[in-house]
């Protein structure tokens, strides 16, 4: 069992990421073998794996497939696992953690299937060694993902750990906050690049800013983080680790400071968004400032306005955010001209309240919320253009 052979990996992700993940690896100059619902295929080694965790924005984990077998039984899937040459990936004295999923005729507990791997795996390694890691749910060593599927099993070596969305910035987290994941394939599908005047008049606990503070200094997000669970591996190349991220970071030397300006009428949001963007070493790269949404306006055309108000969840909130909503929309309207504005709601009747024609209406999920990122061209010019861009913008939407 060499990691520095080809396998297949899968990267998995939070539901309907797969198109902004397939963007960033083929970015990176890797070609999708096969798409599932949460996770794409692709392949390579543990060099390609390492690179994956430092760099993806929008991913979970990166898991390389070890082995995959017909099973109809227990002992079988025992035997299949323990087949696995462990003892030359898992050092004796580390911690092992094996997480599962089973949906089978045969078992559907997962947690008889994550006691019956580790036993094979750890059977395997005192048999080879003498010793046996200790074990646990902890994800701070060595990971083991088991998929277990109308009698087929799939074994992932998982290189991650703990998710890449965790950057580990986000200290104080307020309100409501959005996953880093997901933030980050926000701000792609809203078309920023870094390039652009970006303005964030909702910025709360600050995640949408420091993501686009990261992918505006090319910054890979796994440079926050010093702990993956490749790290624990047998034969751990740290040089060539430590040589990636000098890489980077000397990539992001290179970048001009961001025009990013995020606000929020909330002191403690701003103060909270303001320590958190410290800690991810971006707090340099955003204009914070306490004020009223409308009073943050662009200064240039071509700037994207990215607005995530509150969704109206408990009883009586709705009524309260009708006027949030259509302020946001006069904003919008009088404000931004020349502009690109981007709601992110999980609430479409109070989106209606813009009152404004989307561009374009594009499907995410916070945790278990179906949200939309709602795109609007704010035309500039005389009532006769923009009406007329309002109408092919219809057209387009049909």
């Amino acid at each position: 069992m060499n990691l520095k052979n080809k396998h297949r990996i899968m990267i998995t992700f939070a539901r309907e990421l797969s198109p902004w993940v397939k963007l960033e690896l083929e970015q990176l100059g890797y070609k999708v073998l096969e798409e599932r619902k949460s996770g794409v295929e692709i392949e390579g080694n543990i060099e390609d794996a390492m690179l994956l965790n430092l760099k993806l924005r929008c991913a979970y984990c990166v898991m390389m497939l070890l082995s995959e077998f017909d099973c109809d039984d227990e002992s079988k899937f025992y035997k299949e696992v323990r087949k696995i040459w462990w003892e030359r990936i898992i050092p004796p004295e580390e911690y092992l953690s094996v997480n599962s999923r089973a949906d089978d005729k045969v078992v559907n507990n997962t947690m008889f299937v994550n006691q019956l791997a580790k036993d094979a795996i750890v059977d395997r390694i005192k048999t080879k060694t003498g010793r046996r890691p200790d074990s646990g749910p902890e994800k701070g060593g060595v990971v083991v993902n088991i998929y277990w599927y109308n009698g087929k099993c799939y074994v992932y070596l998982n290189t991650t750990g703990r998710k890449l969305s965790d950057r580990g910035y986000r200290k104080i987290p307020y309100k409501a906050p959005v996953q880093e994941s997901l933030a980050a394939a926000v701000l792609y599908a809203s078309g920023y690049d870094g390039s652009q005047e970006l303005i964030l008049p909702m910025c709360g606990s600050g995640t949408f800013a420091i993501e686009a503070a990261l992918i505006a200094q090319g910054r890979a997000p796994g440079l926050l983080r010093s702990n993956y669970s490749f790290m624990h591996f047998n034969k751990f190349d740290s040089e060539l680790w430590q040589q990636m991220r000098k890489e980077e970071r000397k990539n992001a030397e290179k970048k001009n400071k961001p025009n990013i300006k995020a606000s929020d009428i909330d002191p403690e949001a701003v103060k909270a968004a303001e320590k958190n963007a410290k800690t991810a070493g971006a707090d340099q790269l955003i204009d914070f400032s306490v004020c009223d949404f409308a009073k943050k306006t662009p200064e240039s055309d071509g700037a994207i306005i990215l607005m995530n108000p509150e969704y109206g969840m408990r009883m009586g909130e709705k009524s309260k955010l009708e006027s949030v909503y259509k302020r946001i929309g006069d904003y919008l309207k009088q404000s931004c001209p020349g502009c690109t504005g981007c709601i992110f709601t999980g609430n479409l009747e109070l989106a209606k309240k813009i009152g404004l024609r989307t561009s374009r209406r594009i499907v995410f999920y916070n945790a278990d919320v179906e949200c939309r990122l709602l795109k609007y061209e704010l035309f500039s010019g005389s009532m006769h253009e923009r009406e007329k861009a309002k109408l092919n913008a219809g057209q387009e939407e049909k």
